[in-house]
């Protein structure tokens, strides 16, 4: 399905990035993750999204042995999510210069034709959470930006593969002045994605109970 596809594309932009970087540096933002359109995201709200995964995560596989394997398998979770966090605002403000808006129908219409799919709403929950690290409760979210993403595609007379899309995706990157914090790598323009840090004392801090690297 296409639907399918477009998720799978915005999420593959995560390990998709080549070495382009851009300039960061968060010392004049102190607590934030990310400065985006001259907004902060704060560890703390980091933070807080890559606990609503790893909680979910628990409760899906509630065996010791299988969680620590999760745990294993999703280990770049904080960078991911930061990556989700701001291509999000990207893809908010491309489809905004475009004059592209999408309604609560729309998200639960889309909603309803993939719970379909997927044997029912639980099901839609462990797939969106096992493929894309989406937590249930953030799941609305995720499907409003999917349909901006395909709207803005349209739009543009192109699709979400397409350079056309992603040119429209590096314009909007460009517009907000995206600042990453060193410790999560950096952001590039061009792609519209984050790049890991390559500095061996850059270390990521993780507030998670169990301390694994996220």
């Amino acid at each position: 399905m296409h639907r399918r596809r477009t998720a799978l594309v915005l999420s593959a932009a995560i390990a998709a990035a080549a070495p382009l970087l851009t300039a960061c540096g968060s010392e004049a933002h102190p607590g934030a993750a990310a400065v985006v359109g001259g907004q902060r995201i704060t560890v703390a709200q980091l933070e807080g999204r890559v606990n609503e995964v790893r909680e979910a995560q628990r409760a899906a596989v509630p065996d010791e042995t299988q969680y620590q394997q999760v745990l294993a398998s999703t280990g770049s979770l904080t960078r991911d999510t930061l990556h989700n966090l701001v291509l999000d605002r990207v893809l908010h403000r491309a489809a905004r210069d475009e004059g592209i808006a999408v309604t609560r129908k729309e998200v639960l219409q889309m909603r309803a034709g993939l719970e379909q799919q997927a044997g029912g709403a639980k099901g839609l929950q462990t797939a969106w959470l096992q493929k894309y690290g989406i937590a249930p409760k953030r799941l609305d979210d995720n499907l409003r930006l999917q349909l901006e993403a395909q709207k803005l595609a349209a739009k543009l007379g192109t699709d979400t593969s397409q350079p056309a899309f992603w040119k429209a995706l590096s314009k909007a990157s460009d517009e907000l002045h995206i600042d990453l914090n060193p410790r999560y790598g950096s952001w590039d323009v061009q792609k519209s994605s984050r790049v890991d840090a390559t500095a061996p004392w850059v270390r990521e801090v993780t507030t998670t109970a169990q301390q694994q690297p996220a």
